[in-house]
């Protein structure tokens, strides 16, 4: 081959554990294979527990394509480490961290001529590893750019602000952004002695060793923060790396179970845009007064529903974090007696896990009762589904703010959910005003118009496909 020739790259994509990141990185993935026809090694990082039974139906379907290969790195026991220890982001990075310094580089080194390494936020022990393999490292950010821009300012603000930022009198300004409600800030900066701070600040401190930053986003749905990393003096002074637009990234196609099927023949039968879709993420669940007073809501609104049924848990919002899919508790008994049989024809209680891309896209679902993860409000969005935001743990409630008052596609109750339990009165006005209300015709208004700019972004020679041939193109270059 001619010195110069364009040859075939070889990326390698490594997400740390839970759906919401496994989801937009396989999904990128499965693009560079099948529109850029490059070889892609997606790493999974596993321990001696089971999978999840959604992460297995994911990255073992028959959909893969060719010329992609899932390789899980050799499990770690981090049993002992992790007893006791709640479900947030410390045992995610214990596992990341005890995982990747001890299996990435044979596992790099055994994978034949690796152009780039792809990871997501907390997978920064990556930048160390593969420093010492000369191969370049970027980062998919899976949250949102206003995120990524909080998380780039984060080491300025920690350096310049005294006690914590929660009791701060004013919102957080970042630099040519909107400004950050204090009660908004993600769970993990919250309290800045805690291990979740310090292992947060620790991911985002190493952002600026990235090769470039994938954001998954488009200029139309947050044309604010994109311009500020590429132009606001502040992050060009950092410096930030390159940052590349490349979404929407996001599930397009999922295998169905017979459940699904059931799920989609109810569907069916239903008016258009009647139907409110109750999701909670993958990994998202309520208290059992809250799942009580959710379903008193949702039968007194008597609009039409599915409801994603998960067993309440009273100690923590993401109980189902690490068994998505499955658990051996039937959540239907822990809802009101009697509620499924009332609201028999009218809604409809489906076990943890339904095949939400295609909920979403279906002509009957009118809303989306959602947790506000990245993954869900870009699923929602490039559907034209309006929302109303149940913010539950991490950064949802940046998100919620953000839906609502910027991309104006959502619907927020009075009460805030992480605060304390939203009534059924309260439910039911919401549930009303989305489906049914003057608001919910403003909203779903704007959820189409978004909708029709995320088609236009996901079009051969959209803006976000420009920005990754881009990328493929020197990658291409650099692999001759």
């Amino acid at each position: 081959m001619e010195v110069g020739q364009p040859t075939e790259p070889h990326i390698a994509i490594l997400p740390s554990p839970g759906m919401g990141h496994i989801i937009p990185l396989f999904q990128l993935a499965k693009r560079l294979v099948t529109h850029h026809r490059i070889r892609v090694t997606f790493l999974v990082i596993t321990t001696t527990n089971p999978a999840p039974t959604a992460q297995n139906n994911l990255l073992r379907s028959d959909a893969v394509p060719s010329g992609l290969r899932v390789v899980d790195l050799p499990p770690v026991d981090v049993y002992e480490l992790l007893s006791g220890v709640p479900p947030g982001l410390t045992p995610l990075c214990v596992m990341v961290e005890l995982s990747l310094r001890s299996h990435l580089r044979p596992v790099l080194l055994e994978l034949d001529g690796v152009t780039a390494v792809i990871i997501d936020l907390f997978c920064t022990q990556a930048f160390e590893i593969c420093g010492e393999l000369s191969i370049p490292v970027y980062t998919f950010f899976t949250g949102s750019t206003a995120l990524l821009a909080f998380s780039l300012y984060l080491p300025t603000l920690d350096r310049e602000t005294e006690g914590e930022f929660v009791d701060l009198p004013e919102p957080i300004q970042i630099p040519g952004c909107r400004p950050v409600r204090t009660e908004d800030l993600l769970d993990q900066v919250r309290v800045r002695k805690s291990d979740e701070y310090k292992w947060f600040f620790l991911h985002v401190s190493r952002l600026h060793k990235a090769a470039g930053i994938f954001a998954n986003t488009w200029n139309d749905l947050e044309p604010i923060s994109l311009l500020a990393l590429k132009e606001n003096p502040f992050f060009l002074n950092i410096p930030t790396p390159p940052v590349h637009p490349i979404g929407p990234m996001v599930k397009e196609e999922e295998p169905y179970t017979e459940s699904d099927k059931e799920v989609l023949t109810w569907l069916d039968k239903q008016k258009p845009d009647s139907v409110l879709f109750v999701a909670l993420g993958s990994g998202g669940t309520l208290s059992s007064k809250q799942l009580t007073e959710l379903a008193f809501g949702l039968e007194l609104s008597q609009q039409c529903f599915i409801l994603v049924a998960r067993t309440p848990n009273d100690a923590t919002a993401m109980g189902a974090f690490y068994s998505a899919g499955g658990s051996e508790d039937d959540p239907i008994a822990y809802l009101p007696e009697g509620f499924v049989k009332r609201t028999e024809g009218v809604g409809l209680v489906v076990k943890f896990w339904a095949p939400q891309v295609a909920v979403l896209r279906h002509a009957s679902t009118g809303g989306l009762l959602s947790h506000c993860g990245w993954n869900s409000t870009l699923e929602s969005i490039l559907h034209g589904v309006p929302m109303i935001t149940w913010p539950l743990y991490a950064e949802q409630r940046m998100n919620a703010t953000q839906l609502a008052a910027e991309a104006k596609v959502a619907a927020k109750p009075t009460v805030e959910p992480w605060r304390e339990v939203v009534g059924r009165e309260e439910i039911e006005r919401v549930v009303r005003a989305v489906m049914e209300g003057e608001e919910g015709k403003v909203i779903r208004q704007r959820a189409k118009e978004l909708r029709d700019g995320a088609r236009v972004a996901l079009d051969s020679g959209g803006s976000p496909c420009d920005s990754l041939a881009r990328v493929v193109k020197a990658w291409k270059l650099n692999s001759a």
